[in-house]
């Protein structure tokens, strides 16, 4: 979090199956001076960290508490049942929940989807974590329900997964304390939401101006024309040429006939 106004940082939490390095990358390169520390916490960990202040702002799953953070919605993401690769499931590249109705659906308690009415058969009891109920997927005790980022993460080359289509889902936001929006988490909401360097709305040092181009100056020596020199010039000089002929002796010639 911002320490104070001459030695600020911004700390930034995060739930497991968010990568926040790309924002990461940005951060550093448009407030280089101002360090980023990455927290990873779990879902239920996130709200504490923000209302105590050990993280300025928190990538978390929605919902969130609206009446104590403020939070903007990002994505949501694909749901999918994690089953092992010789599962009669993987035969299809969809499935549905009625295609869950004989299995065992292992349900941890960080479950992040939120159901209303699980599918499937219950399982003798409830592991602790996601990553826990991956072991138990693996032992062939049942199937896992999951976000496809927390798929990716506890990934496992006996296990495979396949999109659920009917599923609850889980949207990931930026989140931050309503009370505590400081110029450091509108840079952050800046970045995260694509603006530029130069938006209006962003606080990111600006690059620095383009010098006005200076007047083309007269080469050192040569006299500036006038306006009108160059054509009085030429007409004394066709003058010189062109006027009456002179014979020698400096006497006025016959004019040319015209055939």
């Amino acid at each position: 979090m911002t320490d104070s106004a001459d030695s600020p940082s911004f700390r930034l939490a995060y739930v497991p199956g968010v990568t926040p390095a790309k924002w990461a990358r940005t951060w550093h390169e448009r407030l280089p001076d101002v360090p980023l520390t990455l927290l990873q916490v779990t879902p239920a960990e996130a709200p504490e960290a923000l209302r105590e202040g050990n993280a300025d702002a928190a990538f978390v799953r929605l919902p969130v508490d609206r009446t104590a953070f403020s939070a903007i919605p990002l994505y949501t993401e694909t749901t999918v049942v994690v089953v092992p690769k010789d599962h009669v499931i993987t035969a299809a590249d969809e499935v549905t929940l009625d295609d869950l109705a004989d299995e065992v659906v292992i349900h941890p308690l960080d479950d992040v989807l939120g159901w209303e009415k699980l599918p499937g058969e219950p399982a003798f009891e409830r592991p602790e974590t996601t990553a826990d109920a991956i072991e138990l997927v693996a032992a062939n005790i049942g199937v896992l329900v999951v976000p496809q980022s927390l798929a990716r993460l506890h990934h496992r080359r006996d296990l495979t997964y396949r999109t659920l289509v009917d599923a609850p889902q889980s949207s990931v936001a930026l989140s931050w304390p309503e009370d505590a929006t400081t110029d450091l988490v509108e840079d952050f909401i800046g970045i995260v939401r694509g603006r530029t360097v130069n938006s209006t709305r962003g606080r990111g040092q600006q690059p620095p101006a383009e010098p006005k181009a200076e007047r083309a100056k007269p080469r050192t020596g040569a006299a500036p024309r006038k306006a009108g020199s160059g054509g009085a010039a030429r007409g004394r000089a066709g003058g010189a040429k062109g006027g009456s002929r002179r014979g020698t002796g400096g006497k006025p010639g016959k004019p040319r006939r015209r055939s």
